[in-house]
């Protein structure tokens, strides 16, 4: 017989999918059958499935040890896990963590998750951390698996939000859905802007390419190819022919801060898809800039909580290399 706790980080969902999880090796008719043997008990009575799980909840399963090896991926899912908790998390600069939510700062190169399977992204640090933080046994492990809500390009930097716990991950995803959380970053652009734009407009992705179009109309046949646009900006400091600015992503699609702002003729600098060319050579030769000056600063919660990651130390050295004229 093996016993399981729900954990805080398991509970809320419903009692079939943490069984698939945890005996992933299994058919869904194998675990409907064991809890029609009551094989499977739920607090020592018989369930059928769709209970929802609470911290707490004790799981009962009247199996063999063969089996519940052969059915729960056990050796696979245990060699994962130290894998994971082997990863450096020292990396890992937390700015905001309660007990469902992390947000974290990410360095300009680090991946928000895996391309390919060998990858470290963001989602391995942060498995990591909670893990030698003694909040991810090896246990929960096979049943839940933290994860990040948001994503953040690889050569963008800042805030990037993870659901500690199944709670967390439903609250921020449908936060983020319901657009109740308000993103603000920080870029800095070629040419000077001198006031508050709210931008509207279409974008339609190539994904083979992975680049999007940006137009500022589009005709009713194209209105399944294009998704509508909103992007507003305000200049935070003005020097020598470039702006720092705070941009609020009001619709979130994908490239939109970088392709809006190219689309008016104030690139990102460092934006080797949308920017330009000259003037990213020029940044790359005078100040060895390599990353796209681009930065998710400041994140605003429906209540009112503010969560902010300061800029980096490059984002912070190229603009005093262009306030002090050192960069036309």
């Amino acid at each position: 017989m093996k016993q399981f706790t729900i954990s805080p980080n398991e509970s809320g969902q419903r009692f079939d999918k943490y069984l698939k999880k945890l005996l992933s090796n299994a058919s869904g008719s194998f675990v409907y059958k064991m809890l029609r043997k009551k094989n499977i008990t739920l607090n020592d009575h018989k369930a059928d499935g769709t209970e929802k799980l609470a911290s707490g909840d004790q799981v009962k399963l009247f199996l063999s040890d063969e089996t519940f090896e052969k059915f729960s991926g056990g050796k696979q899912a245990n060699s994962e896990y130290e894998a994971v908790k082997a990863v450096d998390a020292s990396r890992l600069k937390v700015v905001y963590e309660d007990e469902d939510v992390l947000i974290i700062n990410k360095p300009s190169g680090m991946l928000s998750q895996k391309a390919v399977p060998e990858d470290i992204s963001a989602n391995e640090y942060i498995l990591s951390y909670l893990i030698r933080k003694g909040e991810l046994t090896e246990e929960q492990w096979k049943t839940f698996r933290p994860s990040i809500c948001n994503r953040l390009d690889r050569n963008t930097s800042g805030l990037l939000i993870a659901g500690k716990s199944l709670n967390g991950l439903q609250r921020m995803a449908e936060a983020l859905k319901k657009r109740t959380v308000q993103k603000y970053y920080r870029c800095i652009v070629k040419g000077e802007v001198k006031e508050k734009t709210h931008l509207k407009g279409y974008l339609s992705k190539d994904e083979s390419a992975n680049k999007v179009t940006i137009r500022t109309r589009i005709t009713t046949d194209e209105k399944a190819d294009y998704l509508p646009i909103e992007t507003e900006y305000r200049p935070v400091q003005v020097s020598n022919g470039y702006t720092e600015l705070e941009v609020h992503l009001i619709t979130g699609r994908s490239h939109q801060i970088r392709a809006h702002l190219a689309s008016i003729g104030h690139p990102i600098i460092g934006d080797v898809k949308y920017g330009d060319r000259g003037v990213n050579e020029h940044f790359r030769r005078e100040a060895g800039i390599r990353s796209q000056m681009l930065h998710a600063y400041r994140i605003v919660f429906e209540d009112g909580r503010e969560v902010i990651a300061p800029t980096g130390q490059e984002f912070d050295r190229v603009w005093e290399l262009i306030e002090d004229g050192l960069i036309r």
